[in-house]
C-alpha cells in the first residue's frame, strides 16, 4: 500500500500529530503519533491509520491523504483530545454501490471510494458544534447530518451541505 499524496494544498494546517480514532463499525481503536518531531511523516503510523480507516465491507485498505488525517488531528485538538468516532472512513466502489441502492445518502461517486473523506462524531460534542468548527476551518467539503449524529469531511473542493 502506498503513501497518499497531498490532494489539496492546506497551507500548512496541520494537528498536534497525534490522532486517535475508533471506528464504530469494526470496533477498532488506534492512537498513533504520525508525524515526527522534525516534521516528517511516520509511514508505519500512517498505515496503521489507513488499515484503522478500511472498508467495513471488504477491509480493503486504500491510501488516506495525510491532508485529511491532518484535518481530523485539527479538529481533535480544538475539541480536547477526545477519540474520534469514525462512521465512516475509505469504502470500496462495492460498499459505496451498495449503500446508494438501499437509499442510503451517499454520492454515486463519493470522495469515501477515494480515501479523501471521513463521517465522524465526537462522543461529548453535539454535531452542531462539530460541523460549526469544520465550517471555521474553510476547507474541503463538509455535511452535516444531524439525523445520523455525524459531520462529514473530506478534502475535497470547498462546499457545503
Amino acid at each position: 500500500m502506498g503513501f497518499a499524496p497531498q490532494s489539496v494544498d492546506y497551507n500548512r494546517l496541520q494537528g498536534d500529530g497525534v490522532l486517535s480514532l475508533y471506528n464504530i463499525h469494526l470496533k477498532e481503536a488506534i492512537t498513533v503519533s504520525y508525524r515526527k518531531p522534525d516534521g516528517s511523516y511516520d509511514l508505519s503510523a500512517i498505515k496503521n491509520l489507513q488499515n484503522c480507516l478500511r472498508c467495513r465491507r471488504t477491509h480493503e485498505v486504500f491510501p488516506i491523504p495525510v491532508d485529511l488525517i491532518e484535518l481530523v488531528d485539527v479538529i481533535q485538538d480544538h475539541f480536547g483530545n477526545a477519540p474520534i468516532h469514525v462512521i465512516s472512513g475509505y469504502r470500496s466502489p462495492a460498499l459505496n454501490s451498495e449503500l446508494y441502492k438501499t437509499g442510503h445518502k451517499v454520492a454515486k461517486n463519493s470522495l469515501h471510494t477515494h480515501g479523501m473523506a471521513m463521517d465522524i462524531q465526537i462522543p461529548g460534542v453535539s454535531v452542531q458544534e462539530l460541523r460549526n468548527f469544520a465550517y471555521q476551518l474553510d476547507r474541503g467539503g463538509v455535511g452535516y447530518y444531524p439525523e445520523n449524529g455525524f459531520v462529514h469531511v473530506d478534502v475535497g473542493p470547498k462546499r457545503r451541505w
